[in-house]
This record gives C-alpha cells, structure tokens and sequence, in this order.
C-alpha cells in the first residue's frame, strides 16, 4: 500500500489573518505562532498554525515583532497578502507537513 506524503504544498491560503497578543487568527478562529526573521535585509516572516488555547498562548516582547508586524493581512492576488499600507507580502512557500501548517511571508519592498 502506497504511503501518503508527509509534506504537501498548499495553494488556497487563509483569506485573512488578524494580530492578536502574540498570535495571528484566520477567518476559521485558527492560530498562526509568527517568528519574524531578516535575511539580507529582506523581512520574512514565518507563520505555523498551532491549536493553542487562548489562555496559554505566550506573550511577544520582541521589538521586531511588535513593530514590523501588520495588524491584519488580507489575501489579494492569489498569493501576496496585503497590509492596509499599501505593502504586500509575498506568499514564498505554504505546506503542510504531518499535519501542520507553515507559511511563509516575505516583504516586497518595491510594490
């Protein structure tokens, strides 16, 4: 018997994703855990959703993440996210891997 892949590429993203203390929320009440990262001086951000319950979902004291981090992303184009700025995000790569979502997010300056 054939053994389904553990790792599989999404391409339908949640349709918008709104901050709360610490955590991102999608339009199902999902969490998504964020960890910012800068790689060259290009901001990623990289999203896992995890089912936390409100009451154990640790605070973020990280300057970074609580300064660089948009209070809302709304899905536009298929995959960039826009930030109510005007500033997109591009979707670099979506999965799912034993059951776990990841998604990163990448700045694009120039848009």
């Amino acid at each position: 018997m054939a053994q389904l892949p553990s790792k599989v590429h999404l391409y339908s993203h949640p349709i918008c994703l709104r901050r709360r203390p610490s955590v991102y929320e999608d339009e199902n009440d999902g969490t998504w855990l964020p960890l910012v990262m800068e790689t060259g001086g290009v901001l990623h951000v990289r999203l896992r959703q995890e089912d936390i319950p409100s009451g154990d979902i640790p605070l973020t004291t990280s300057p970074l993440t609580l300064c660089a981090m948009p209070l809302m992303w709304t899905l536009h184009l298929g995959s960039q996210y826009l930030y109510c700025r005007c500033r997109f995000w591009r979707v670099v790569h979506h999965i799912k891997e034993n059951g776990v979502e990841e998604m990163v997010l990448q700045l694009i300056e120039d848009a």
